[in-house]
């Protein structure tokens, strides 16, 4: 028996016409009363109904078209932590434009890079954010909170694979890559529903992360407002323990390090609203989990995606998965796992997991000059991600088929950080690559040769000059020589192993 899954059970194909604001928020018009979100607080919460939220959408989309952009547009968003990023970012959608969120700690020269690619028509800036050098005009905080007042902006309406919004993610080769995402998307994230999250449209779903990162936005705001849920974000700094059982959540969403913090004293956890946790980004240590169900009595469900295609494979309160895999591909995806010809192996055996071109949720491709760059195998994206499926259909995660690293649930390029670090005039030659300190704790490391060890904090200010914090090194170490392949390859998988055997 093959490695893939049944294309005849292929999910349903996107209604057209499509916008995908439009749909986000079209269960929450036939609730206009009902709570869309509440912005958690020790003092309190801020509550915005369905129709609020729907008003300041589609006010801002006025407002955006006002300022100049036709529809197709780019828009950069330089929004910090405030419900201000989603309402743009839905604004920018529902008037036809094509929203690039980005994150608030990328460097002046890392913003600029990225503004340079994609030629924004309009920057959306918060307060204190890096803005690029680049001759786009900005529009101020103010600016977008006056636009929520204005009439509402018709639904831009179009072909659901028209670009709908573009996000950044480092690629193997080394530079943050722009995907373009296809308005369809949001239609592909339903099979998360059932297939991961369990969510019908009473449920309470608290996100841990800010409103400014993608995984905040689709599974803590776009995923329950979809189905006409209620979305909890808790303000940083607020005590998650205290805002789960406060506001009576009943779906809790994290990145893994969120529950280990939780956990670390040891205590129980009384909630008696929730039904069970979310987890991505990174691999969940069983560790982590055992822990959680000790202390709430609750499961956690996870699953395995990235920026290309969002998630394709978890578990679920329907499936749960079995001891020691990642779970089952989602209802409707249409996956295999290759072998380096590109075939299906068989059942038990090793392969990279990957996505057919027909998956609506698959990107349209990465920017290029000429159209969107969709690299495929025959039929099929490869996602890096070595896996094994069992006779069920279920997928052991074995780690990636690259040196890529994880930071916090961002996947980092080694050649990225090597090169901002590289120009050092202490540092002769360096290799990056993630390790491991303890069970369920990893880093990501910089080891380097030169005439003697430097300071750690001059390194440490070099990088984050040139680096967002999540991609910096937690870690330095001096060696006398980096190893080796047998072809003279440099050889990160050995650097790990051996600072992994030594601590």
């Amino acid at each position: 028996m093959l490695s893939l899954t049944d294309p005849d059970t292929a999910h349903p194909p996107c209604p057209a016409p499509f916008n995908m604001a439009r749909y986000v928020l079209a269960a929450g018009s036939a609730t206009p009363d009902k709570i869309a979100l509440q912005i958690l607080r020790s003092s309190g919460a801020e509550r915005w109904s369905y129709a609020r939220l729907i008003a300041a959408v589609r006010g801002t989309g006025t407002g955006l078209l006002r300022a100049g952009p036709e529809p197709g547009a780019r828009v950069l968003l330089r929004l910090g932590n405030t419900v201000d990023f989603p309402i743009a970012y839905l604004g920018a959608l529902a008037a036809g434009l094509v929203p690039v969120p980005t994150s608030t700690q990328l460097t002046a020269p890392e913003i600029t890079r990225i503004a340079h690619e994609i030629a924004p028509a309009l920057v959306l800036a918060g307060e204190g954010v890096t803005l690029p050098d680049h001759p786009a005009p900005v529009l101020t905080l103010d600016a977008l909170r006056a636009m929520q007042a204005l009439p509402p902006c018709d639904w831009h309406m179009g072909a659901p694979d028209r670009p709908g919004y573009i996000i950044y993610t480092s690629g193997s080769g080394g530079s943050p890559r722009a995907v373009i995402h296809a308005h369809r998307a949001i239609w592909a994230r339903r099979m998360m529903w059932d297939g991961w999250y369990g969510l019908p449209p009473d449920d309470r779903m608290l996100h841990a992360g800010a409103f400014n990162w993608t995984y905040t936005l689709g599974t803590g705001l776009m995923d329950p407002w979809a189905i006409g849920a209620t979305a909890l974000i808790p303000e940083q700094g607020a005590p998650l323990g205290l805002m789960l059982k406060r506001f009576d959540a009943t779906l809790f969403a994290a990145v893994p390090g969120v529950y280990r913090q939780l956990l670390k004293d040891g205590r129980k956890l009384d909630l008696p609203r929730l039904r069970h946790g979310l987890s991505a980004g990174e691999k969940l240590p069983d560790l982590t989990r055992a822990a959680w169900r000790d202390a709430t009595g609750r499961e956690i469900y996870e699953a395995l995606g990235m920026s290309e295609c969002s998630t394709y494979v978890s578990a679920s309160p329907a499936r749960p998965a079995p001891a020691g895999s990642a779970g089952y591909p989602q209802p409707g995806r249409r996956l295999a796992v290759l072998d380096p010809e590109g075939q299906p192996v068989a059942r038990e055996d090793a392969g990279v997991l990957a996505i057919h071109r027909s998956d609506p949720g698959l990107m349209l491709g990465y920017l290029a000059t000429d159209g969107p760059d969709l690299p495929l195998q025959g039929d099929w994206f490869l996602t890096g991600d070595r896996v094994q499926m069992a006779a069920d259909g279920a997928l052991s995660y074995l780690g990636r088929d690259d040196d890529m690293m994880n930071a916090g649930g961002f996947r980092v390029s080694p050649l990225e950080v090597e090169r901002a670090l590289a120009d050092h005039p202490g540092i002769t030659e360096i290799a990056c690559t993630e390790v491991t300190l303890r069970a369920g704790v990893s880093v990501i490391a910089a080891f380097y040769t030169g005439p003697e060890p430097l300071p750690e904090e001059a390194l440490t200010a070099h990088a984050a000059e040139r680096l967002a914090r999540y991609k910096q090194p937690r870690l330095y170490r001096h060696c006398d020589t980096l190893p080796r392949n047998p072809n003279g390859k440099l050889s990160r998988r050995k650097l790990r192993e051996t600072f992994e055997a030594m601590t």
